[in-house]
């Protein structure tokens, strides 16, 4: 789901963004959903996307489009009234290494816009296995996203079309019926050519469901971070930062995430939660659960962390070290020490006023620089998930309510603090529950249910398990959770025929990106992701040569009649 914060310049609200337009609703405020549907409509170009490689000429990936039925599936009642009309779905390919009897390789771009999967054309995963087996890289968009707009706008009505089967139905008409500009003399569709499906996140989940449904058609496919298991209370979504996080800080976030709940959801206490307000100089903030998913961001940015330091997000970690710092790092929060004492006291943690002061302030310090003064006006304005007026709109800039149906009609993933058992503390308030989490599924699509999670699960979840079905996870990833991978499940004999990858210290599919030759240097890639990328191309190259033994391959890249 991959991913994604590009909006703000505070760290704390990058992250958040991030979080949230991965495979997952962390719940935004209204500012921060139209800030996203901005920054959607900003990657779009004027005209043909071009990468300038440091070294080589321009490459140029033209966005090319083939028509699909906006509805596959006239016998189910979910998508009535049915409609016979068509779209035009975006793809971009690059033949670059084809050779006579090479697969095809599509990226399922998943929930954005695929002109930011348009990378991995030229390096990462898609350059690597489309030069180690002769092949053709693709990267297929998915329906709604980016110019792939099957309606005219984004009710709730014409998005009965956004579901998941709607859009695995998409891809296998795409490798039934693409003709490749400039190879159109050779027949480069399913089942005579062999596809390959690779997606990460959300679309590692729909890669590993469309080599299950549809194994006729896609020969084989690479789940990585693939989350098949849909949760509605998704409150594991901050366990892999329990275990896996610095641990200073961890300690540090739930206690002091413990002093806040202490204050806001005791109602003995209630008349510090202004004065808490205030003290974070977040006090014009009227709903007290805006004020508590306001100041929760930090510890939110682990998923955005990579292996690459041109894709690393930094937030994370500089949020530990504040947060963690025994040094007072704002000085001007140390006007506040004697307020910051009193509310340790009031939430429970008199006795680590000493251990805790600075820690708090520090905290402060952080959610000042990096919300509180990227509010120009109004509180409410920039913090609240509240307004009702803002979730009616549903023109085609809308996009932030796209991922936000899938969320809220089949998927889930609502990120609480609620969740979390009650004999450990929270790293997020207990006040960000599902209540306050799916306030936009009410508002803006009148969904007032949990999300049909089954709907998603009936095809494997944790399980799911299919020859030539590759299931690659990151060891600290948020996001490890709702895959075959999650802590607690029965691990897997890993196979040429069933790959079962589990990176070391690795996080959100990190097996997707790549470098240029001239760019890499002993470790790096890190050896774990050095290897799973070699991984890769040594079994789909094993998978083709099944496709040849099978006799599937009989006249497939063979020139028309």
């Amino acid at each position: 789901m991959m991913g994604l914060g590009r909006l703000l310049a505070a760290t704390a609200c990058v992250a958040q963004l991030a979080s949230a337009l991965a495979p997952a609703f962390a719940p935004l405020s209204v500012r921060n959903l139209r800030l996203s549907s901005e920054s959607d409509l900003a990657l779009e170009p004027e005209g043909d996307f071009t990468i300038q490689e440091s070294t080589d000429p321009t490459l140029l990936y033209p966005a090319r489009t083939i028509k699909v039925p906006v509805d596959h599936f006239h016998n189910d009642t979910k998508y009535e009234p049915h409609t016979n009309d068509t779209f035009d779905l975006r793809y971009w390919f690059d033949a670059t290494y084809y050779k006579k009897g090479g697969p095809v390789i599509v990226l399922a771009a998943g929930e954005t816009s695929g002109v930011g999967r348009l990378q991995f054309l030229q390096k990462g995963i898609v350059y690597q296995l489309a030069k180690a087996t002769g092949g053709v890289g693709v990267i297929l968009e998915h329906r709604y996203y980016g110019k792939s707009l099957p309606t005219s706008d984004f009710s709730t009505k014409n998005l009965r079309f956004l579901t998941t089967d709607q859009a695995l139905a998409d891809t296998v008409y795409f490798a039934k019926n693409v003709k490749f500009a400039g190879l159109e003399h050779l027949d480069l569709t399913a089942p005579n050519t062999p596809y390959i499906a690779y997606g990460g996140s959300y679309a590692g989940a729909f890669v590993a469901f469309l080599r299950k449904l549809y194994p006729d058609v896609y020969w084989g496919a690479i789940s990585s971070s693939g989350v098949t298991e849909a949760i509605y209370d998704y409150w594991q979504y901050y366990e892999a930062a329990r275990i896996y996080g610095p641990k200073d800080c961890v300690t540090a976030t739930q206690k002091l995430t413990h002093v806040v709940d202490n204050i806001i959801l005791n109602k003995a206490n209630a008349r510090y939660v202004q004065k808490l307000k205030d003290t974070f100089g977040l006090g014009n903030l009227t709903h007290t659960d805006d004020f508590a998913n306001t100041i929760s961001f930090g510890i939110a940015g682990l998923q955005s962390t990579n292996w690459d330091p041109a894709l690393n997000d930094t937030s994370y970690g500089e949020y530990c070290n504040n947060v963690s710092s025994n040094a007072l790092l704002y000085p001007e929060t140390a006007r506040l020490e004697k307020d910051v004492q009193e509310l340790l006291t009031v939430g429970g943690y008199g006795k680590e006023v000493k251990t805790l002061t600075n820690q708090f302030l520090n905290y402060i310090g952080y959610v000042n620089v990096t919300s509180v003064q990227s509010c120009d006006g109004d509180q409410n304005a920039c913090f609240t998930s509240y307004d009702s007026e803002f979730y009616k709109k549903d023109d085609l800039k809308q996009t932030w309510r796209l991922w936000l149906y899938q969320v809220c009609d089949q998927w889930g993933f609502l990120q609480t603090g609620s969740g979390v058992p009650h004999n450990q503390l929270p790293l997020i308030s207990r006040a960000i529950d599902l209540n306050y989490t799916s306030i936009a599924c009410r508002e803006a699509f009148n969904i007032n249910k949990p999300s049909d999670v089954e709907s998603i699960n009936k095809y494997g979840g944790f399980g799911i398990s299919y020859p030539r079905l590759a299931i690659i996870d990151g060891e600290k990833d948020p996001w490890r959770a709702a895959t075959p991978h999650a802590i607690g499940l029965k691990d897997r004999k890993s196979t040429i025929s069933e790959p079962f990858i589990l990176i070391k210290d690795g996080v959100h599919h990190w097996d997707e990106n790549g470098l240029f030759p001239n760019e890499t240097a002993p470790n790096f890639p890190p050896k774990p992701v050095e290897e799973t990328q070699r991984a890769i191309k040594n079994f789909v190259q094993a998978w083709l040569q099944d496709f040849k033994k099978s006799g599937h391959g009989h006249g497939h890249g063979s020139t028309k009649p």
